[in-house]
């Protein structure tokens, strides 16, 4: 396999492990065809109905080091306690976090989105986050990484989602295959990743592929026990467990 001329440091017969990130032309036919195959397995996913910018960032906190199941309970008793953003900016902060204790970490939680309602509303009088529509995206990006506890994932989750910008968010599945994947070196953390990765994928095919890498590391190349030699990537998995079984 041609990997021109990115740096590699070999460790055993089977893995290399990039060491510096340097997306020549061969880097990018390969992008361009873990990106095909991935398309040609899952296809190319809807994009859902645009949400209330307020409500996705709230869900997005509430997402934070937990899993979706949680999330989604977390939701459904925040909804169902209080009845507005009013509401729940004047709800006492000890009671939310009960609200939301399903989610994990219900007190730092509590008071980002107690803090992200305050700050929304002091600056625009009202519970809104159209005004990022007129953003440009590393405005945007800026914009709600200044919230407190709003970092890179959760600001790349509300803008790809919500306001359908070609923002690329790096969540466990996505870092663990991009690593796997060697599409980034392996000694990168997941803030960098999300700027490296955006600036090579596409901005048409973003959402294409953080979907169906997600859907791709749940299926097939998993935390633990991954199948990946039985797959549509098997030859460029390289830096995965399954290549040591």
């Amino acid at each position: 396999m041609d990997f021109g001329s990115t740096e590699f440091l070999t460790v055993n017969r089977t893995s290399r492990i990039m060491t510096s990130f340097d997306p020549d032309a061969a880097y990018m036919d390969r992008l361009t065809t873990i990106m095909d195959r991935l398309k040609e397995e899952y296809g190319v996913p809807d994009r859902p109905d645009r949400d209330d910018p307020v409500d996705s960032l709230i869900t997005t906190i509430l997402s934070q080091n937990t899993n979706d199941t949680n999330r989604d309970r977390a939701k459904q008793q925040l909804d169902e306690t209080y009845g507005s953003y009013q509401e729940i900016l004047d709800a006492d902060t000890d009671e939310l976090a009960d609200v939301i204790r399903i989610a994990g970490l219900g007190p730092t939680k509590a008071e980002r989105i107690q803090t992200a309602l305050s700050r929304i509303k002091e600056e625009k009088g009202e519970f809104t986050l159209d005004h990022v529509n007129a953003m440009g995206k590393e405005e945007a990006k800026a914009y709600l990484q200044d919230f407190p506890g709003v970092g890179p994932k959760t600001a790349a989750v509300t803008l790809c989602f919500v306001f359908g910008m070609p923002v690329m968010p790096v969540d466990t599945h996505v870092y663990r295959l991009a690593q796997r994947l060697d599409l980034i070196p392996q000694d990168v953390g997941r803030s960098k990743a999300h700027e490296l990765l955006e600036s090579v994928v596409p901005d048409d095919r973003i959402y294409e592929f953080h979907i169906n890498l997600i859907k791709h590391g749940r299926a097939v190349c998993t935390a633990q026990n991954p199948s990946c030699q039985d797959s549509i990537l098997a030859r460029y998995c390289i830096n995965c467990p399954c290549q040591e079984e």
